[in-house]
This record gives C-alpha cells, structure tokens and sequence, in this order.
C-alpha cells in the first residue's frame, strides 16, 4: 500500500480535545471506549476521548470525527499523514492528528465529516 492510497475507517462516535492544567493528574473520565490519546507537555495536559465522558466543566473543543488510518505503518514509511491532510487542509478544513505505535488518527470537526469522507474519497483513500 502506497501512502497516496489509504485505508481509513470512521470512529463511532463523537470526540472533544480537552485542555487541562499541565500538573492535573489524568482524569478517570478519559478512559473507556473508543479512542484515547492523553499527552503532557510543560505547559497543558491534552486529552482526546469521547466527547459523552467529558465534564462540561472542561475546557474542550469538538465535537471531532475520528477517522484512523488502518496500519501498521513502517516509522520510516514516509507522506502517510501527508496523503490525507492534503486533500482535507486544501479545501479549508481544519485537522487534529494524533500518532499511536502502529497508525495515525485524523479529525475533522463532526459537522465536516461528510465532506471529508467525499474529499478522502476523491483523492484515492479508501473508507470504511
């Protein structure tokens, strides 16, 4: 499989990007079903789950689609993310990705799921 012509499968659900304090301890709301990804930097703790778990108290942003590129991929495997933000950062919509061991998950803002999926299709990618 080349990086031009992927395989994608849509997440169920919808997802939030959440900020927290960067000395927050990780909440227990983030786990559970669908994906998850939590990173800490100096200056924030990032947490991506499902956006039903999140308190509404939490700073956030969403709701997200959550569409993974069905890998694994060689880490030397060059233009994987490239081949699909290209198509959907050319036509104006706004991306959120986040790298796993095996793949790579891109969002794009739920009311745009629709014409991402006819952009992704358009360029060659394959979705399921």
């Amino acid at each position: 499989m080349t990086a031009s012509r992927l395989a994608l499968r849509r997440l169920p659900g919808d997802y939030a990007v959440c900020r927290l304090d960067a000395a927050a301890a990780i909440p227990a709301w983030a786990d559970g079903d669908g994906f998850v990804s939590i990173s800490r930097s100096a200056e924030e703790l990032s947490v991506l789950c499902r956006s039903e778990r999140v308190p509404a108290e939490v700073r956030q942003d969403g709701p997200w689609a959550c569409f993974a590129l069905l890998g694994p991929f060689a880490f030397e495997q060059s233009g994987i993310v490239l081949a699909v933000i290209r198509p959907l950062s050319e036509a104006g919509l706004g991306v959120f990705v986040v790298s796993t061991f095996d793949g790579d998950h891109v969002l794009v803002k739920a009311h745009e799921a629709v014409r991402a999926v006819e952009l992704l299709a358009a360029a060659g990618h394959r979705l399921s």
